[in-house]
């Protein structure tokens, strides 16, 4: 079954990108999945050219430190690939203003932000693009980018009525465990590089002090009960929901192995120190030759080209261009 996802470059990830997201991918990678670094995205929001760059190297070690192999799936650069930018405009010729001023991230967006960019308001239609191109039939998805999910439904659907059966309409699916993971310091939160404090998100390539200290800081309660209970355990709740990610074990069950925040929190430390040192190593030894992990985007690209270019060309003829 086709499989489409991929995420943008903006800074480091986060083990909240990486248990939600980039572990489920590693999991079910196979010869008809692709992974793409989202750049394009990335130009909605002022950026240093060159710093984008950087980033996008960087995501795209990541991709492979943490088991991405493209020998079995397609790991790409969504830039390299002109078919997103072309059937965007098409895209947009279908969509409407409404819809999209009604998407929750571009209203928050646009209220921390004077003068938005358009592409704010628009880059929906591309992520929707990204996804029919290559007639993706799930699509992995965080709760975030539901509403997303939904439009690219909706998009597909009307031009499908409209023009005949062109694109597949995807589902969204999501993993059962840690598919949200939640801000160490405001547990009611997601764990994010752009408004997280200091202390709440852990990110891959942390140091093992930094993340034994980010873990022991965690924000939990005061009764010391452990247990299970997003309700009235938030802090608690996610870092048990973490440690289930990480081990493969129910929540429930760690919460039964303690009886002390402490012990938990050391445990927890030490399994994802542990967990992510192979990553690192990886990921240093990408970053070595960025030379060889170029050329793995480009042929990822051009791989990723063959199958979005016969899609692209039969939505251009159904609305008829020549």
């Amino acid at each position: 079954m086709r499989i489409l996802s991929g995420m943008q470059p903006s800074g480091p990830m986060h083990i909240g990108n990486y248990l939600g997201a980039v572990k489920q991918w590693v999991a079910t990678q196979n010869h008809d999945a692709f992974y793409c670094v989202v750049d394009l995205h990335a130009l909605t929001l002022q950026i240093d050219p060159e710093k984008l760059r950087e980033q996008t190297t960087d995501l795209l070690a990541s991709y492979l430190a943490c088991g991405l192999d493209p020998d079995v799936c397609t790991v790409f650069l969504q830039s390299q690939v002109p078919y997103h930018a072309q059937l965007n405009w098409l895209l947009e010729c279908v969509a409407t203003y409404g819809e999209l001023s009604r998407m929750t991230q571009f209203k928050e967006k646009a209220q921390r932000q004077e003068g938005y960019r358009v592409g704010l308001l628009t880059y929906p239609v591309l992520m929707a693009g990204d996804i029919l191109l290559y007639e993706a039939a799930e699509v992995p998805v965080g709760d975030d980018q539901r509403q997303h999910l939904e439009l690219a439904r909706v998009i597909a659907e009307r031009f499908n009525n409209r023009y005949g059966k062109t694109f597949t309409v995807p589902v969204a699916v999501q993993p059962k465990v840690a598919a949200r993971v939640m801000d160490l310091q405001e547990p009611t939160r997601k764990m994010s590089k752009s408004v997280s404090s200091p202390l709440g998100s852990i990110y891959l390539f942390d140091t093992p002090a930094d993340i034994e200290r980010k873990v022991r800081k965690a924000v939990t309660d005061t009764d010391n009960e452990v247990r299970f209970d997003w309700e009235h355990k938030p802090g608690l709740s996610n870092l048990l929901e973490m440690y289930s990610s990480f081990s493969g074990d129910k929540p429930d069950d760690v919460a039964g192995r303690y009886s002390r925040y402490g012990d938990l929190k050391g445990d927890l430390a030490t399994l994802i120190v542990e967990s992510l040192a192979p990553i690192q190593r990886r990921y240093r030894e990408l970053l070595a030759d960025p030379g060889e992990l170029h050329a793995v985007a480009m042929r990822g690209s051009l791989k990723a080209a063959e199958v979005a270019g016969p899609v692209y060309h039969r939505a251009a003829r159904a609305m008829g261009l020549l």
